[in-house]
């Protein structure tokens, strides 16, 4: 029998969830699938037969005494809190789960403390990697206490502060984009969308991890560039000031962001790992704009694409018509090859048979029968 394979997925977006689901029904289907998380309805309609195990939302959860409270966090972690019943319920029902199950490899996307809370019951556990500036204990506690990394983007993304010891023991499985929907050509989408075939397309995208794109800015792009369409995709987030023009249209969600994509000539988009290798998927501009995000995440990333010349950006959202257009110029000089060259269609074959293949590797001969008896576990003091 193949030994499980269990992942953790934040529920903050759906950015951990649909990479999970990727990735997972790579899996053969004899391979025991299962996942813990705080948002089990991120994983609705999934095909794949998975165990999905319901964890207690901790966002918000409020600690008991102010005593507690004032308790300082250890350099070690990032987010323990004292006090808190919903976590006591979090860490029992993931190591009753990992017993129970016999897990044999544990894919934590993403937590620090997991991860560390895996070795610690003597469970294997690969940590999904993300761009940002986590060179800290904590960080590098966890990723030592992994028995592996899983970078779902194109290696050359790599930072180069990532220290070399764990770059050995990261799998980088090239540009991971969750979408499957066909690219149409330019042409073709622009016919399908009832869109201009001639006028300049600029698509202003974000995803669910946050707050929206900023429409304020917008609008001061759509007075820059007049000639141009600006459409949003996604959430966007108003001030309440703002004045509208005929030119920026906002769609909210949309049925196919791949239509728009490639409809787009130039793409302002946030720096997250899906929405990148999205654009990416279609070769298109990008105009990244990184979101706040622990850590530092999106501009970091935001900064190797910009190295490699696969984007361009501004140090902030331009306020004044001529920052637009500097910008829109800039973009219209990138070669949307080399952002194309990032996104790797088979990713997620490529993580799935090195999650599979590292897990029957670390349990080649398991149950041994006659074998000879193992190195016993010594207890420390």
């Amino acid at each position: 029998m193949k030994k499980p394979i269990a992942f953790f997925v934040h529920h903050q977006g759906r950015g951990h969830a649909n990479r999970t689901m990727a990735v997972a029904a790579e899996f053969a289907r004899d391979r025991p699938v299962s996942v813990l998380t705080a948002g089990p309805h991120l994983f609705d309609g999934f095909s794949r037969d998975v165990e999905i195990v319901a964890l207690p939302d901790m966002i918000g959860a409020v600690v008991p005494t102010r005593r507690l409270h004032a308790e300082p966090t250890p350099p070690v972690m990032h987010c323990v809190p004292l006090g808190l019943s919903e976590m006591r319920r979090t860490m029992r029902r993931i190591l009753d789960h990992l017993d129970e199950r016999e897990v044999g490899l544990f894919v934590v996307d993403v937590s620090a403390e997991i991860a560390l809370l895996a070795r610690i019951a003597s469970v294997p556990a690969v940590q999904i990697r993300m761009h940002g500036d986590r060179n800290d204990i904590g960080h590098v506690g966890a990723y030592e206490a992994c028995v592996g990394m899983l970078a779902p983007f194109d290696e050359r993304l790599e930072q180069d502060d990532y220290p070399a010891h764990l770059r050995r023991k990261t799998f980088y499985s090239g540009g991971l984009c969750t979408s499957l929907d066909r690219v149409p050509d330019r042409a073709e989408a622009r016919a399908r969308l009832g869109l201009d075939p001639e006028r300049e397309i600029v698509v202003a995208v974000t995803g669910g991890g946050g707050s929206g794109t900023p429409y304020a800015p917008l609008t001061v792009a759509a007075r820059a560039v007049p000639d141009a369409l600006w459409l949003t995709l996604g959430p966007t987030h108003r001030e309440g000031h703002e004045t509208d023009f005929a030119n920026l249209r906002e769609l909210g969600w949309v049925p196919s962001v791949t239509d728009y994509l490639a409809a787009a000539d130039i793409v302002v988009a946030s720096a997250g790992d899906n929405t990148v290798h999205e654009v990416a998927r279609v070769g298109g501009r990008l105009v990244v704009m990184p979101e706040w995000r622990y850590f530092g995440e999106q501009t970091r990333k935001a900064e190797a694409l910009v190295r490699l010349g696969a984007a361009v950006e501004a140090p902030r959202w331009p306020g004044d018509l001529q920052g637009w257009r500097d910008l829109l110029d800039r973009a219209r000089g990138l070669d949307g090859s080399v952002l194309r060259g990032l996104y790797a269609p088979d990713a997620a074959v490529r993580a799935a048979g090195w999650l599979e293949g590292l897990t029957d590797a670390l349990w080649q001969g398991w149950p041994a029968a006659e074998a000879p008896a193992p190195p016993r576990a010594v207890a420390a003091g």
